[in-house]
């Protein structure tokens, strides 16, 4: 993942706030942060409020958390800064944050991984899975206490139908810093160029990019169907994200709070991954009724044939790892 860090001097003054400040309040034991970059009007934000209002329920108020959305807390690699430097911050994080510690959690997020995407849920309860978290612990200091929300699966939005790799070939795509993404868009064909979300629709206005991909509720939540008006459903990647924070700060807690905010975190994701199956063709609506057309004529198979490559395209992970979890997801 690429990181930039032209703010370092003033994020580490921050974290150092954050760290020495006293976590016990006159009404709670202990106060955290919960910081992500999307729109607080996405479904990720319902169940960030579920997982707090759970936490702070259970353990009778010990516990307080305040979400601050829209990169309130800074962008993602500067908040990651922060959690593991020690700041009392849970932030979200996916596969391809986690693959920069674990290489093998890159495989998480690849192409057509999956058709049903509640079969994820057959990598959660995994000795694989298990090992991994394991293994982020001890490499990395950071603690990941679920993986299990569907953020969506992604779409690309463009001003022509995709139905094909075919109608890729030679379009400029907008991904993030993240290798899988880029590998996966060069064996479409297409030029990936990486553009930091919060700046995904300027370039699409400039013409920078020819096309960005991302799911219906963050194309709706960050306007993107303002620049470009033709959505095709893919469903490249099925995106999941998870909560996590600082190890040690986690380690720190009362053995019956680290158990209830690791059972809510996984909780809140079963709760998103409900919600955002349950509404698709909702948000599908709201972008019709913006304008915006749909393509349903994808060649799926054709697509998944010509991504199929890019998990050979990792000679850190594994050796046999794509095949583990083949095996773990088709039984």
């Amino acid at each position: 993942m690429f990181f930039d860090f032209g703010r370092t001097g003033r994020l580490l003054a921050a974290t150092a706030a954050l760290t020495l400040a006293p976590l016990a309040l006159a009404a709670q034991d202990y106060t955290f942060r919960l910081a992500h970059v999307t729109s607080d009007k996405e479904p990720i934000q319902d169940a960030m409020e579920e997982f707090v209002k759970n936490v702070e329920e259970r353990t009778d108020g010990r516990v307080a958390i305040q979400i601050f959305a829209n990169a309130q807390l800074g962008s993602n690699p500067e908040v990651f800064e922060q959690v593991r430097a020690g700041a009392p911050i849970i932030t979200i994080s996916d596969p391809g944050f986690l693959s920069d510690f674990v290489a093998d959690f890159g495989v998480l997020g690849g192409p057509y991984l999956m058709e049903n995407p509640r079969d994820f849920q057959k990598i959660i309860d995994s000795d694989l899975y298990a090992e991994m978290k394991d293994e982020l612990r001890s490499k990395s200091g950071l603690e990941l206490l679920s993986l299990n929300w569907l953020f969506g699966s992604r779409h690309m939005l463009s001003d022509k139908a995709i139905s094909s790799p075919a109608d890729t070939e030679g379009m400029t795509f907008r991904t993030p810093p993240n290798i899988m993404w880029v590998e996966t868009f060069s064996a479409m064909g297409a030029r990936p160029t990486q553009v930091a979300w919060g700046e995904v629709y300027s370039a699409l206005s400039a013409g920078v990019v020819d096309g960005a991909e991302a799911p219906l509720p963050s194309i709706y939540g960050a306007k993107l169907h303002e620049t470009k008006k033709v959505i095709s459903l893919t469903g490249h990647f099925k995106g999941f994200t998870g909560l996590m924070m600082n190890a040690d700060t986690f380690a720190a807690l009362p053995e019956d709070i680290q158990a209830i905010m690791n059972e809510e975190a996984i909780n809140a994701g079963v709760f998103m991954t409900d919600l955002m199956l349950s509404s698709e063709e909702e948000w599908i609506s709201k972008l019709e009724a913006e304008g915006v057309t749909f393509n349903r004529d994808v060649d799926v198979a054709a697509f998944q044939e010509t991504t199929a490559e890019v998990y050979t395209k990792f000679p850190d992970w594994s050796e046999g790892l794509y095949a583990r979890v083949r095996e773990i997801l088709d039984n």
